[in-house]
């Protein structure tokens, strides 16, 4: 490294003496100062580690996990002007959880699931070219998901109409806003779609930020491919957090919650009105519940008898 350094550096001193009016032979001095500060850079990750540009990506990403990298660095390490591609393959058929600055700040205008803390730095500041590995474990389902979202991205309709379908193939299972704004045709009002689903609706659509702190950042779920009944939709994301919250994520009735989950008996949490919303009861916390979909059918059947 140190030599490829002092030969950049002798390299552009050539160029530095090129009288100014030489335009061409000052540009072809410029070419070996180019290839020898991408060689440069590319020698940053010895070749043992990663070889190609896309495994350089890979492991720079991987040893700063939830932090916001600029795309020079990444252009940097990668030593090739397709870096973008690259980005973009380690994303949709290697199924790792890279996340750009323009998704970031699409959910973030819709309140979503981008909840800082100490191992995730604050997204509001990131530019449209950073990204951040939201998760260094690899999804090794997301190339099988993509296939859908290609499919579903042809297919005509709006993109509320085109995310819906994405989240109803993959119910109960987490995807990321990457891979709804793809199905959106890269649509700058996806995130406000998703919102839509869930709160006016009544798509159970959940994210960090609205009902589900246990999932991934930048992550979404549609718990149950069931659509609520009229009266429980149209409850704000900011009421639906406070109900959530107070009543501690739990089931108001039978006391289930999340860390009792399991796969027989795949409950979620939903809001119930204490005052029927048909018989003129509020949207408010004060007039909500958190019931898990269980108790919250009994309740209503028991209205009905």
């Amino acid at each position: 490294m140190i030599s490829g350094a002092k030969q950049l550096i002798t390299l552009l001193k050539e160029f530095d003496t090129a009288p100014p009016s030489q335009l061409r032979s000052r540009v072809k001095l410029l070419i070996p100062v180019w290839d020898e500060l991408r060689a440069l850079g590319t020698s940053l990750i010895p070749g043992e580690v990663a070889v190609s540009a896309r495994e350089r990506i890979l492991h720079y990403l991987r040893q700063y996990p939830r932090e916001i990298i600029s795309h020079k660095e990444i252009m940097v390490v990668a030593g090739i002007s397709e870096w973008a591609r690259r980005v973009r393959e380690l994303r949709v058929q290697f199924g790792w959880s890279i996340m750009s600055g323009t998704t970031a700040r699409e959910m973030l205008a819709e309140e979503e699931s981008l909840a800082s803390g100490a191992t995730m730095p604050d997204c509001s500041g990131m530019k449209p070219e950073d990204y951040i590995l939201l998760d260094e474990h690899q999804d090794r389902d997301a190339a099988y998901r993509w296939n859908i979202a290609n499919e579903i991205r042809r297919s005509r309709g709006g993109s509320k109409a085109r995310i819906l379908e994405y989240l109803r193939r993959n119910a109960g299972k987490p995807v990321t806003g990457e891979e709804l704004r793809y199905v959106a045709q890269n649509a700058a009002e996806w995130a406000r779609r998703v919102r839509e689903l869930r709160t006016e609706d009544g798509w159970p659509v959940r994210s960090r930020q609205n009902g589900r702190p246990d999932l991934p950042n930048g992550s979404y779920l549609l718990e149950e491919d069931r659509q609520a009944p009229v009266h429980d939709r149209r409850i704000e994301d900011r009421v639906r957090r406070e109900v959530l919250v107070r009543d501690r994520y739990r089931c108001c009735d039978c006391g289930w919650s999340r860390e009792t989950w399991n796969v027989d008996d795949p409950r979620y949490l939903e809001l119930h009105h204490v005052e029927h919303h048909a018989a003129g009861g509020a949207n408010s916390a004060e007039n909500l519940l958190s019931l898990c979909n269980v108790c919250h059918d009994v309740r209503h059947r028991n209205v009905r008898a």
